[in-house]
């Protein structure tokens, strides 16, 4: 019996001197095709706080491979070739992710390609026994900043009615309100979204480190993504109190952050410290029943084979690229311009200029136009911006992309926008409906302003995001190119007949024309992208 285990595990062995150079190779070029997507990862980390722990995730991940090492070095490495067909969907995912300039799809696939070379070198039982690091590995991916209107909300909800049941009144405007002693506002760094997905990566690996059973696993998990969600509303409150009691000496500026993660770290060394009783000693590998036949697969016997399945997921995972590169030549590129509307009719006139000292935060759209409109005693605030050849720096859908800035010093949204179905000739629409108020007056004596968004994709109309986006993927896929733009439509809420009337009446009116006007930049585009390929041809 011995010799049969030591046959089994110098087998083993010579496996893994065949293999394992293979998977480092294959790694190693799979990184270096999607470097770009690597280094967007990176630079999230590197500039946003909410993700830095994910420098941590790689070391984390070789550390619980190596703690599996005994156990892992007496299996063989069985190479399965169906796995090809998965990463083949993965790879899809990444080029979709980045037709769209959706970070975080792209990301996603590019680890999920990283995670598949093991089953396909390694086989399914050594992948099994290593599943928890490999899926660990995805916390690596920046996600999770979608949930921060929620959280934001949440917190303005538990702040404003703790403050209450104290006998404190407030007045409240969304996530801004007023007590006796001064003005508050939750914004991004209240939502506590730092704290939130920092408390579930560290919560998962704490879990899978000290219990066995799934059911206690997952219970922890669920409570480490309670416990900082409800702490964070706690810490608001006290930041407030402490600032309402000391007259705003205190719990302002840098303090306001240090006290936060203060309290955030005793709450959540409680947590771990409670769990710590309920722990199960961790029962190690069965290294005999790990190991597999050196006989058991044709492919574990023959090295050439898996560096055959290595050269194959390189060209899977090239695909993408050569299809996203012949999609941009396809496109071309031609500068955009952009003219303006012009007199619209109707009783519509141009005034030039914008309609307030009111600016989308947009981030830099290759052409934009921002003009007024007078209709007798209506003025509505025409924004357009044109977006052609976008990227992940410059694109029509982003969370970069809003309509006010929470540092802005002149505007604020105190609430999020809302949809609302908005009746015109051409039927129903959906409109993203907003509330903006200048910071120069407070309560209903600042001024304020309704606006009204729409994406133009693939000469169709939404409000949104995540609709605009599919618009653009299957546009760019038809070969219809990227062409798109967001439309902006706004009114003083003091207008006599209302600002809903008045943006009614306005887009009943002009919405078609608008569209039509986009319609036509766009084909002045393709035409003069046409022209340029043809002149090439010409010169050749």
């Amino acid at each position: 019996m011995t010799l049969a285990v030591d046959s089994r595990r110098g087998a083993s062995a010579l496996q893994w001197r065949h293999v394992l150079p293979t998977l480092i190779v294959l790694l190693a070029t799979l990184l270096f095709v999607y470097r770009d997507t690597a280094s967007a990862m990176v630079g999230i980390w590197e500039r946003s706080d909410t993700f830095a722990h994910a420098y941590l995730v790689l070391p984390i991940v070789l550390w619980l491979i190596w703690r599996r090492r005994d156990a892992l070095s007496a299996m063989q490495p069985q190479p399965s070739a169906w796995v090809l067909v998965p990463m083949g969907v993965v790879a899809f995912a990444w080029l979709l992710g980045d037709l769209a300039t959706v970070n975080a799809l792209a990301q996603f696939a590019l680890v999920g390609l990283l995670v598949s070379t093991v089953p396909l070198l390694l086989g399914l039982r050594i992948t099994r026994a290593i599943a928890f690091p490999l899926a660990f590995s995805f916390f690596a991916v920046p996600f999770g900043e979608f949930l921060m209107p929620n959280l934001i909300g949440w917190t303005a909800d538990f702040t404003v009615l703790a403050l209450r049941l104290t006998g404190i009144p407030v007045f409240r405007e969304g996530t801004q309100f007023v007590i006796p002693s001064g003005t508050w506002s939750v914004v991004e760094a209240c939502s506590g979204v730092r704290y939130l997905i920092a408390s579930f990566m560290v919560g998962t690996l704490y879990a899978y480190l000290n219990y066995r059973s799934p059911v206690r696993r997952l219970v922890f998990i669920g409570i480490s993504l309670l416990v900082p969600i409800v702490a964070n509303w706690i810490r608001a409150y006290l930041i407030v109190m402490v600032g309402h009691l000391s007259s705003n000496q205190l719990a302002a500026g840098a303090d306001h952050l240090i006290y936060g993660w203060l309290f955030f770290g005793v709450v959540i060394g409680a947590l771990y410290i409670i769990g710590a009783t309920w722990s199960e000693p961790e029962q190690p590998l069965d290294v005999d029943a790990g190991m597999a036949s050196a006989e058991g697969s044709v492919l574990s016997r023959q090295p050439a084979a898996a560096w055959a399945l290595a050269v194959a997921a390189i060209v899977l995972g090239l695909a993408p690229h050569w299809a996203a590169q012949a999609i941009a030549i396809r496109e071309g590129g031609a500068p955009v311009a952009l003219a303006g509307l012009g007199d619209l009719g109707k009783g519509w006139v141009l005034r030039p200029g914008p309609l307030t000292d009111w600016r989308p935060a947009f981030t830099g759209p290759p052409a934009q136009v921002h003009d007024t409109y007078v209709s007798g005693d209506k003025d509505v605030g025409v924004y357009l911006g044109y977006y052609r050849a976008q990227d992940y720096e410059r694109k029509l859908v982003s969370s970069s992309n809003e309509l006010v800035k929470s540092s802005d010093l002149a505007w604020t949204q105190p609430a999020p926008a809302v949809s609302r179905s908005v009746g015109l000739p051409q039927g129903p629409l959906s409109v993203s409906v907003a509330q903006l108020k200048s910071r120069t007056g407070l309560g209903e004596a600042a001024p304020r302003l309704a606006v009204w968004k729409l994406y133009w994709v693939g000469d169709r109309l939404t409000a949104s995001d995540s609709v605009a986006k599919v618009y653009g993927i299957v546009g760019r896929l038809l070969g219809r190119g990227d062409d798109s733009a967001v439309i902006l439509l706004y009114a003083s809420e003091r207008a006599p007949e209302g600002a809903t009337a008045v943006l009614e009446s306005f887009a009943r009116d002009h919405l078609d024309t608008i569209v039509a006007h986009l319609r036509r930049t766009r084909r002045g585009l393709e035409a003069s992208v046409a022209a340029g390929e043809s002149a090439v041809t010409r010169s050749r």
